[in-house]
């Protein structure tokens, strides 16, 4: 009898186990982790299914960042990112991707107002392991006011997903989800790719293929 209860006692353990796993980006704690309380949050989800990998669930925070997730959902919605790929993979910092040109030049046709603290706008999502945000042109710190400001409102389609925490990102890039399940698919990406250089460049043949980015209003 002893040996029955101890077995039932494992296998439920290692249930529970199993099911923290699945939800390590998203709940109360990751709440937490990221600054924000979504209670009562405009949230889009979507599903961004990457070739040879799976199914990246992600929530969109229209409260956070308005303008940012409506770019985001029209291009999704128009199919502006089926085919394109993840170019520039770095493992323990991001993967990016939604680039036509597949090298980090390209971008939708339209480019947005930045939402973060330095562009003066409030975002007080932070940049750690599973959040989305969106990529734009750095500017040289000898540039212009003019120019800095242009960089600062540069994004259009590339985006990242973060792989670990990396506060530093923090108030200078906009910020507008998170991923809820397929963590696991962003760790496996990371740890194939075999970028070329420092920046995480992928030859165009090895670059992961999102297959589609599907809006799912639940």
């Amino acid at each position: 009898m002893k040996k029955i209860i101890s077995l039932v006692l494992m296998l439920t353990l290692s249930a529970l186990l199993f099911c923290s796993c699945g939800k390590e980006s998203y709940g109360k704690s990751f709440e937490a982790k990221t600054g924000i309380d979504t209670t009562d949050h405009v949230i889009h989800n979507a599903e961004i299914t990457v070739k040879g990998y799976g199914i990246i669930t992600v929530a969109l925070d229209e409260t956070v960042a308005p303008i940012t997730v409506k770019n985001f959902v029209k291009l999704a919605s128009e199919g502006f990112y089926d085919g394109l790929t993840f170019h520039r993979i770095m493992s323990g910092f991001m993967i990016q991707g939604g680039d036509p040109n597949g090298n980090g030049t390209g971008g939708s046709p339209d480019e947005i107002i930045g939402e973060f603290s330095s562009n003066g706008i409030e975002n007080n999502l932070r940049h750690v392991r599973g959040v989305l945000s969106m990529a734009r042109r750095g500017a040289n710190p000898w540039a212009s006011e003019e120019e800095k400001e242009a960089a600062r409102n540069s994004a259009s389609s590339q985006f990242f997903i973060m792989h670990q925490d990396y506060p530093s990102l923090n108030g200078d890039y906009a910020a507008f989800g998170w991923v809820t399940s397929g963590m696991e698919f962003v760790d496996a990406i990371c740890a194939d790719a075999k970028p070329t250089d420092k920046n995480g460049t992928i030859p165009k043949s090895k670059q992961p293929i999102i297959t589609s980015i599907r809006i799912i209003e639940k």
